[in-house]
């Protein structure tokens, strides 16, 4: 079946969104980080933003189709290479995520939830039945669980539970009942004890207790909370120039994970909600494309890219603001970061890949 393939029905007005949000982004990179080690972070972004966009290009003119065909190869790639990052890896505050690259550190576990939205795609696109057997609910979940377990082990429970919105969309398309559903919530309510004793650190505990009473331990596990709900609030309706919880570093790591709060002190309330007006036009435009999808396999690739990308979102903004758990987990095109931006960019060029092939001759 040959399609016709057209950089006119490239989706430039997602693309558009897309470059605002990354602009916004190198911007605060810049403010968060002039006066300090990471000054020059921002050139370094616009390099790794350029570099996506050509990947992103790239990716769209190799049929979709033909990667859901190789895609169990990729999937045992993925696998070797989150092994090696857990042989070879370079160990960085207690964990080993990255693996050095020359002069770059590469973090494979970004680019295999990318492998994973193809693997889940495929296998729920091949399915015929309008209703998820128990075998194919089982079948699926372990696509998802054997990386994250890997990912788990590194330790990095951030990126692990963005492998979540994956299986879940997945299911959730796929047919998944309610009796499986509920399945599903009894067992996690059984296994979060399990995991709490068992599989987090001491240091994970903290960033996922402090959340609820940060002024316990104001100057430890709930310091970085707190500073950024100082930061937040400080920024009021329009934003503060002087930005004192950024610029004199009380607000940590302001150029990654905490972006969005160092944004919000600067813009205020408006430039904050701005940003998420943004994010919700690129959702709202994902989930048009995935509507006009040429087929089963397109639509579930685009709201696959739709889950993370949401769930980055909400937990990025849900931890800045108190709402959420520090899990680590960046704002998408905004925080700082190789592996992350190169990671949307590839996903963008999979929605653009499916939107370029909606017409067949």
């Amino acid at each position: 079946m040959s399609r016709y393939v057209s950089y006119r029905d490239f989706d430039w007005v997602l693309l558009g969104f897309v470059l605002a949000i990354c602009t916004l982004g190198v911007f605060e990179i810049r403010s968060a980080t002039e006066h300090t080690k990471f000054a020059g972070a921002h050139l370094k972004q616009v390099y790794w933003v350029l570099a996506g966009l050509g990947a992103m290009f790239v990716v769209s003119l190799v049929n979709y189709q033909m990667l859901l065909e190789q895609v169990h190869w990729m999937y045992v790639v993925s696998l070797t290479s989150l092994i090696a990052v857990l042989l070879f890896g370079q160990r960085y505050l207690g964990a080993k995520r990255w693996i050095k690259m020359g002069g770059t550190h590469f973090q494979p576990s970004e680019w295999v939830k990318l492998i994973l939205i193809l693997a889940v795609a495929k296998y729920f696109a091949d399915l015929t039945q309008r209703e998820l057997s128990w075998p194919d609910f089982m079948k699926a979940g372990a696509i998802v669980c054997v990386p994250m377990l890997f990912v788990l082990k590194q330790p990095d429970l951030g990126t692990a539970l963005t492998y979540l919105p994956v299986a879940l969309m997945g299911l959730f398309l796929g047919g998944m009942r309610w009796k499986q559903a509920t399945v599903i919530l009894l067992i996690l309510a059984l296994l979060l004890p399990v995991a709490w004793v068992k599989v987090l650190k001491p240091y994970q505990k903290e960033r996922l207790s402090s959340f609820r009473d940060p002024d316990a331990d104001a100057k430890g596990s709930g310091y970085q909370v707190n500073q950024s709900l100082i930061a937040v609030g400080s920024g009021g309706i329009w934003g503060s120039s002087q930005g004192s919880q950024t610029h004199l570093a009380f607000l940590p790591v302001p150029q990654t994970d905490f972006i969005f709060a160092a944004f919000a002190e600067e813009h205020g309330f408006v430039g904050a909600l701005g940003v998420l007006l943004l994010y919700f036009i690129v959702l709202m435009r994902l989930t048009q494309n995935a509507q006009t999808a040429p087929d089963r396999a397109g639509a579930f690739l685009v709201m696959g890219v739709v889950a993370v990308l949401s769930f980055h979102v909400l937990v990025n903004v849900g931890m800045v603001v108190g709402f959420m758990p520090v899990t680590g987990i960046p704002l998408p095109l905004m925080s700082y970061g190789g592996s992350s931006v190169l990671f949307m960019f590839l996903a963008l060029g999979i929605v653009m890949n499916v939107r370029m092939r909606r017409f067949v001759n």
